[in-house]
């Protein structure tokens, strides 16, 4: 039966991610970059069990299939899903093509080329390449993870609000404990920050705070815990 092969993968939790810097790392560098841009998110609500709607909606989407079985679908012109969790808040992205997903949640489905997914102040999006390739070749994606607008925009005002008041030294715990992944777009982000932050200080004589206060290498992080 297709449910007991699907419940012996399942339970190798290769759907809960163990960190939201894992779950914005697998959808970024793995399943955008595979065509896997429709999603819908959703919250399991409190008391009711996970692992239960883990199991229910990978069966229901057959989610669960092997990288031939894909293949295959895909030939088909049948779209592939993957299903993703975190604590209780669960994404699900399917790729193009025909699908009982896209019937079943047709209003809530977004497109993350026109509407980031936000997740625990991320936007997550899947983006035309601003270069012109050479040869006048099709243009190139690829998957941008940013501070969403809202966060970005609180966490400039917090270092504003501190710029002139704390120390150099104050000031670059703060910013080492900012928690997003260092992708490239949140390094330009905290950098328009520190900028501020510095253009302030010199404005009443401070000492500018370093950028290696930003800690801008970002870290690979394992997606799952097994």
């Amino acid at each position: 039966m297709r449910a007991s092969t699907s419940t012996s993968a399942i339970t190798a939790n290769r759907h809960v991610a163990s960190s939201p810097e894992g779950l914005v790392q697998q959808v970024a560098v793995c399943y955008l970059r595979h065509g896997y841009w429709y999603y819908v998110t959703g919250r399991i609500p409190d008391g009711k069990d996970a692992n239960a709607i883990d199991r229910k909606l990978i069966a229901k989407y057959q989610i669960d299939l092997t990288e031939r079985q894909r293949a295959y679908r895909k030939q088909r012109g049948l779209a592939n899903m993957r299903y993703i969790r975190f604590g209780r808040w669960f994404l699900l992205l399917a790729t193009d093509g025909h699908h009982q997903f896209k019937q079943d949640e047709k209003s809530q489905i977004r497109d993350c080329r026109r509407h980031p997914i936000k997740f625990e102040g991320y936007s997550i999006s899947y983006r035309r390449s601003g270069l012109t390739p050479q040869g006048g070749g099709a243009p190139k994606w690829h998957a941008c993870v940013r501070i969403d607008n809202t966060t970005y925009r609180e966490l400039k005002a917090f270092f504003l609000a501190r710029a002139i008041h704390r120390s150099v030294e104050n000031l670059s715990s703060d910013f080492a404990r900012v928690p997003f992944s260092r992708y490239a777009p949140i390094r330009r982000q905290l950098l328009t920050i520190l900028r501020a932050v510095n253009k302030a200080r010199e404005r009443s004589s401070y000492e500018r705070v370093p950028t290696s206060a930003l800690n801008l290498r970002r870290k690979i992080t394992k997606p799952f815990d097994n």
